[in-house]
C-alpha cells in the first residue's frame, strides 16, 4: 500500500478544464458585488455575476485546456496517470511565472489592443495555472488524509473545487468588505440572496444551452460518422460550425426585422398632439410649419417633437393644460425676434447632398444667416435634440438663435455606431457650406457654435478627427458645449490624452459640474471655448470593449475623487472600491450604462444633463443674462419638461 500511495497522489494532481474553471470563477464572483458608477438592483447584480462568473469559467476552462494540452505533448503521450499528473502540475506551476513575465514585459497601453489582449491571455493562464496548481494541490492532500485516516477513498470522492474556490472567493470577499468600509456613504447593496438566484438561473441557462448544443452535436456527429466517412471528431467539429452559422444567420434575421419595426415606428405619421397640428401649433420660423419647404410628415416623430416644442415669443393660444411660457413671459422684457429651428429628417430628402441643399435653403427662408447666434446641433441616434438645451438658448438670446439639425438615424444611439461614419460626412458638408455661405455674406455674421449629446456629442465631434482644436477655428467655430460624449469618442481621446501640435489645451475643459468650469476659468487666462460636460457617475462616458483588456485612465490615477455634489449638480468622483477586473468590469459598465439612461427624476447625475443646460449654455456659449432671469429660466425649463411629458405621453387628443 505505502507504495501505490505516491502513485495516487501524482494521479489525482491533475485538474480538469471544469473544475479549474470552477475555481477562479468562485474566487472571483465576490469582486462582482463591489460597487461601480451606479447602485445596483438585484437583477442588476444577479445579471453581473452570472455573466462574469459564467464567462470566467468559460474562459478559464479554455485556458486549462490549452495547458493540459501542453502537458500530453510534453509527456510525449505517456499512458502512465501518474506521469500524465506530474506533467500537469508541472505545467500549471509554470504558467504562473510566465503570465506575471508577459505581464511585466508589456505594460498597460489603453490604445494598444493587440499588448491589451496578449496582457490578458497571459493573466488567464498565470491565474488558471495557480488555480490549476492548488486543485492539485488540494487533491493530493486530500489523497493522503484519506489514506491517513483510512476512510477508504471517502474523502477523496469529495469534489475538491467547490470548496478551493470557497475558500479564494471567501479570502477575496474579506478584501472586498474591507475596501468597501473606507467608502463613505456607500450605496446600499442589492439583496445577496436574490442576486445570487438571478446569477445561478443566468448560469443554468448558459451552460443548459451549451450542454444542449454539445448532445445535439454530439448525437449527429456519431450518425454521420455511421454513414459517411470520417470518425466522429471531424463531424463533430463540423456540427458546431454549422450550428454557430444558423445561430448567426438566424440572429441576423431578428435584428434586421426588428431595425426595421423601430425605424418604421419613428417614421410613421402618428400626430404627437392631434391631426393638423403643424399648421395649428409650429411657427413660420420652425421647419414643418406654415410656408416650410421641408414637408411636415419626413421630420420624423423627433423632428415633430421638437417643432411642437418650440418656444413662443409672445403669449399665443396653447393646448389645454399649458401655461404662458413665451420668452417675453419668463425673461421679463419682449423678445428680439422669433427663434429659428430648421430640423431635416432622415426622410425629408433621399441623399445626405440632398439633405443638406434644403437644409440651407430652409435656412435662408427663415433667416437663420441673420440671427446673431448660430447653433449647429448633430442629435442622437433616434434624431431626438435636447428639448432644454434648445428651449434655454431661446429664451436666454431673447429669441436670436437659430439651431440647424440633420437627422443620420432613426434608431436608439446604441444600435446607431454604424451610423457614426455617415453622420460625420453628412456634417461636415453641412457645416462646411454654412462656412462658405457666411464668407459671402456681406456685413455682420453669426456666431457659429456646436451641440451635441450622446451619440450626438460623438458625430459632432467626428467631423475634427485628427484635425484637433485646430479644425473648429479653421471651420469658424467659435464655441462647442459636448454633453455624455461617448468613450468611443476617438477626437476626444486625441483632444484629452497627451500633446498634439493641433491642440491648444487652454481651450478644452472636461468637467463634472458648474463649479468645476468656474474654477477651471478663474485659473485659466481665459476660459475654455470647447466643454465636454460628463458626468463622473455617467457609464454612457466610461463604456468600451477596452474594458476587457485595459485598466481605463478614469480607473487609474486621474480617478476623479469622491465629492458631495456642489450647488445641485452631479455627484462627484468614483468610489475608491471600484476597481479594473478583467471581464467583471466590463459587465458591471454595461450595466452601469443602461442605468445612466433611465428616465427619472429632473436631476442633474448619470446621463441626465438637463438641470446643467442653462448655465452651461450662458458661460461656454458667453451669453448675457441677469441672474434673476437665468434663475426663471430655470424655473421655466423644469416645468415644460412636466408639461412636455404629459402632452407628448397621452394619445393624440
Amino acid at each position: 500500500m505505502g507504495s501505490g500511495a505516491p502513485s495516487s497522489r501524482w494521479t489525482t494532481g491533475a485538474g480538469s478544464a471544469a473544475d479549474v474553471g470552477l475555481v477562479v470563477a468562485a474566487a472571483l464572483a465576490p469582486g462582482s458585488f463591489a460597487p461601480s458608477l451606479s447602485a445596483r438592483s438585484a437583477v442588476d447584480q444577479g445579471l453581473v455575476t452570472g455573466l462574469s462568473t459564467g464567462l470566467h469559467h468559460l474562459l478559464t476552462a479554455g485556458a486549462q485546456d490549452v495547458l493540459l494540452g501542453t502537458a500530453r505533448f510534453l509527456s510525449g503521450g505517456a499512458a502512465s496517470p501518474a506521469a500524465r499528473g506530474r506533467a500537469a502540475m508541472a505545467v500549471d506551476a509554470a504558467a504562473v511565472p510566465l503570465g506575471l513575465a508577459v505581464l511585466r514585459a508589456l505594460p498597460a497601453r489603453p490604445e494598444d489592443p493587440l499588448r491589451g489582449i496578449a496582457r490578458q491571455a497571459a493573466w488567464r493562464l498565470g491565474a488558471t495555472g495557480l488555480s490549476g496548481a492548488l486543485l492539485g494541490g488540494a487533491r493530493i492532500g486530500a489523497s493522503a488524509l484519506d489514506e491517513r485516516l483510512r476512510l477508504g477513498g471517502r474523502l477523496v470522492a469529495v469534489p475538491p473545487a467547490v470548496p478551493v474556490g470557497l475558500c479564494l472567493a471567501y479570502l477575496l470577499d474579506r478584501v472586498r468588505a474591507a475596501e468597501q468600509e473606507e467608502v463613505p456613504d456607500a450605496p446600499e447593496a442589492p439583496s445577496a440572496l436574490r442576486s445570487l438566484a438571478v446569477a445561478t438561473a443566468v448560469v443554468a441557462a448558459l451552460s443548459g444551452a451549451a450542454h444542449g448544443e454539445h448532445a445535439v452535436v454530439d448525437v449527429l456527429a456519431h450518425r454521420l460518422a455511421a454513414v459517411l466517412p470520417g470518425p466522429p471528431e471531424l463531424w463533430r467539429g463540423t456540427g458546431h460550425a454549422g450550428f454557430l452559422t444558423v445561430l448567426g444567420l438566424g440572429t441576423s434575421a431578428v435584428w434586421h426585422r426588428a431595425m426595421r419595426r423601430i425605424e418604421a415606428g419613428t417614421s410613421a405619421d402618428v400626430p404627437v398632439l392631434e391631426p393638423g397640428e403643424a399648421d395649428r401649433w409650429v411657427p413660420g420660423t420652425v421647419s414643418g410649419g406654415p410656408g416650410s419647404v421641408v414637408p411636415w410628415v419626413g421630420l420624423g416623430r423627433e423632428g415633430r417633437r421638437s417643432a411642437l416644442a418650440s418656444v413662443r415669443p409672445e403669449p399665443v393660444s396653447r393646448p389645454d393644460g399649458v401655461p404662458d411660457l413665451s420668452i417675453a413671459t419668463v425673461m421679463g422684457e419682449p423678445a428680439r425676434a422669433a427663434p429659428v429651428q430648421v430640423y431635416v429628417g432622415l426622410d425629408s430628402a433621399p441623399s445626405a447632398r440632398a439633405r443638406v441643399d434644403l437644409a440651407l435653403a430652409e435656412m435662408e427662408r427663415t433667416g437663420a444667416f441673420d440671427r446673431p447666434l448660430l447653433v449647429l446641433v448633430s442629435p442622437t441616434g433616434t434624431g431626438y435634440v435636447n428639448y432644454v438645451a434648445v428651449a434655454a438658448l431661446q429664451y436666454l438670446t431673447l429669441g436670436e438663435v437659430a439651431t440647424v439639425t440633420l437627422q443620420y438615424s432613426r434608431r436608439p444611439s446604441p444600435l446607431s455606431l454604424g451610423m457614426v461614419r455617415t453622420a460625420r460626412e453628412q456634417n461636415r458638408l453641412l457645416w462646411l457650406r454654412v462656412l462658405q455661405r457666411l464668407r459671402e455674406r456681406p456685413g455682420r455674421r453669426p456666431r457659429v457654435v456646436l451641440f451635441g449629446e450622446s451619440l450626438g456629442a460623438h458625430t459632432s465631434q467626428d467631423v475634427f478627427l485628427h484635425w484637433g482644436t485646430l479644425g473648429l477655428d479653421a471651420m469658424g467655430i467659435d464655441r462647442a458645449l459636448w454633453l455624455g460624449t461617448p468613450h468611443g469618442s476617438k477626437w476626444m481621446r486625441q483632444v484629452t490624452r497627451g500633446h498634439r501640435l493641433d491642440v491648444d489645451q487652454q481651450t478644452v475643459a472636461v468637467v463634472n459640474d458648474h463649479a468645476q468650469l468656474t474654477a477651471l476659468a478663474r485659473r485659466q487666462a481665459e476660459p475654455p471655448r470647447f466643454v465636454l460636460l460628463s458626468h463622473d457617475d455617467d457609464g454612457v462616458t466610461t463604456f468600451g470593449l477596452d474594458l476587457l483588456w485595459s485598466p481605463p485612465d478614469w480607473l487609474g490615477p486621474r480617478r476623479p475623487r469622491p465629492e458631495p455634489a456642489v450647488d445641485g449638480g452631479s455627484p462627484r468622483g468614483i468610489s475608491p472600491a471600484m476597481r479594473w477586473r478583467p471581464v467583471t468590469t466590463f459587465v458591471q459598465n454595461l450595466v452601469d450604462m443602461k442605468n445612466a439612461q433611465q428616465p427619472g427624476a429632473y436631476q442633474a447625475r448619470g446621463h441626465d444633463y438637463r438641470p446643467d443646460l442653462p448655465r452651461f449654455l450662458v458661460d461656454v456659449y458667453g451669453l448675457d443674462v441677469t441672474p434673476a432671469q437665468l434663475a426663471r429660466v430655470e424655473e421655466a425649463l423644469q416645468l415644460r419638461e412636466t408639461v412636455r411629458q404629459r402632452l407628448f405621453d397621452r394619445p393624440p387628443g
